[in-house]
């Protein structure tokens, strides 16, 4: 299991929080992948290293699924408990191949890609606004290997040490380096998410969120093989899953996914299968 801890410092009562105990689901998707979330549990302060489970059980390969797991909204905001103060703002990069929401790219053609850097950035309109980038390893089963292929602000590498979760130093706001040659073999796909801290208490959503984007380099020339830039709002939902990498073939491909979803982070890991600690 894994603790998931807090960046806050401001005292709350867990019964006050609003429990979002579903997301509306299209297309064909395993009830496997769709659990109900019960009730929210808020994030501890203090910073606690996941516990390793001893050696993990890693799920047999198959061929991999090309469709993505899509959400619809369904989380109405209520209304702010603070007027919005706009936070520093970044210049946004100019993205030089950029592609639209569901397309889907080859990042390379014969299977000779060895590293990337996977870039992401955003603006806010509420100084309370504060988001997050986690990347969950999947299996071909769509489930992560173990609690530990979890990658977030409070567990920063993977276990294999092949992706790595960093603030980023300039443009950016984080960036995540992978090493897709030490990459367990079992990994198939790497889904991005980006989640807003203490989105329940707060009343925060995504319409706060403007020009969130995914950029994917190669790590070794930083040339640009593809990226995605969020353009609608999205005023009803918390988390994003803004896009994912994945096998097929032997080719690793991008897929620009920008689907919203009525989850905290709490939420994604029950949704990938990591398991939390009360």
């Amino acid at each position: 299991m894994i603790q998931i801890p807090t960046k806050s410092t401001s005292a709350y009562d867990q019964d006050t929080v609003s429990s979002i105990n579903a997301s509306v689901v299209h297309g064909a998707v395993s009830i496997q992948n769709v659990e109900s979330i019960n009730q929210w549990k808020p994030k501890q302060k203090a910073v606690t290293a996941a516990q390793p489970r001893g050696s993990a059980t890693f799920p047999p390969p198959s061929t991999p699924r090309e469709e993505p797991i899509a959400f619809a909204p369904s989380f109405t905001p209520q209304a702010q408990t603070a007027s919005p103060v706009p936070p520093t703002q970044r210049h946004v990069p100019t993205l030089q191949k950029p592609i639209q929401k569901g397309q889907k790219v080859s990042l390379e053609a014969d299977g000779s890609l060895t590293s990337l850097k996977v870039c992401f950035g955003w603006h806010t309109t509420h100084a309370a606004c504060d988001v997050d980038v986690s990347a969950f390893l999947l299996g071909a089963d769509g489930n992560v290997l173990g609690d530990e292929w979890f990658v977030f602000y409070g567990q920063t590498y993977s276990p294999d040490r092949s992706i790595q979760l960093q603030e980023a130093p300039s443009i950016d706001r984080q960036v995540i380096h992978m090493n897709l040659k030490q990459l367990h073999p079992a990994v198939k796909k790497i889904v991005f998410v980006l989640t807003i801290n203490e989105a329940f208490e707060k009343h925060l959503h995504f319409g706060m969120v403007q020009d969130a984007y995914i950029c994917i380099r190669n790590s070794q020339n930083n040339n640009e093989l593809s990226s995605f830039r969020m353009a609608d709002s999205y005023s009803n939902i918390i988390s994003m899953i803004i896009g994912e990498i994945y096998q097929y073939n032997g080719i690793w491909k991008f897929n620009a996914v920008g689907n919203g979803v009525v989850r905290d982070l709490l939420g994604l890991c029950h949704l990938y299968g990591v398991q939390v600690m009360d």
